[in-house]
């Protein structure tokens, strides 16, 4: 039985940063990739970080040089620093592990574990 905890979220104002957090219990996270995922309403869920086991990272064009992934193994725990927020940013935002990892491309396929996730609203 392993967790994943997202927190960090909260409202900033466009142009402005938060960094997220995703910590594990019940195993490393440095044994799996861990990707980070976001729903804003009305649209699906679209993967947009992953740092993998030796600790490479992809990231989706559209956050690509302004948010950034990176991992405390000490903490066990995976970050997402978000910097020059958009209102488009709006959404929840998730971490999972074991996802397909790729410039572009993060997807994870027949998880059913979803947490909480938590909330990053980005106003005007």
């Amino acid at each position: 039985q392993f967790d994943l905890v997202e927190s960090g979220g909260g409202l900033v104002q466009a142009g402005g940063s938060l960094r997220l957090s995703c910590a594990a219990s019940g195993f490393i996270l440095d044994t799996r990739h861990i990707g980070w995922f976001r729903q804003a309403p009305g649209k699906e869920r679209e993967g947009i970080a992953c740092i993998s086991r030796p600790g490479h990272t992809y990231y989706l064009d559209s956050v690509k040089g302004r948010f950034t992934v990176s991992r405390d193994n000490a903490k066990n725990t995976v970050y997402l620093q978000m910097s020059s927020l958009k209102p488009e940013d709006t959404a929840i935002y998730y971490c999972a592990p074991d996802p397909l990892c790729l410039d572009n491309i993060i997807v994870v396929t027949h998880y059913d574990y979803w947490g909480q996730g938590t909330q990053v609203t980005v106003s005007t």
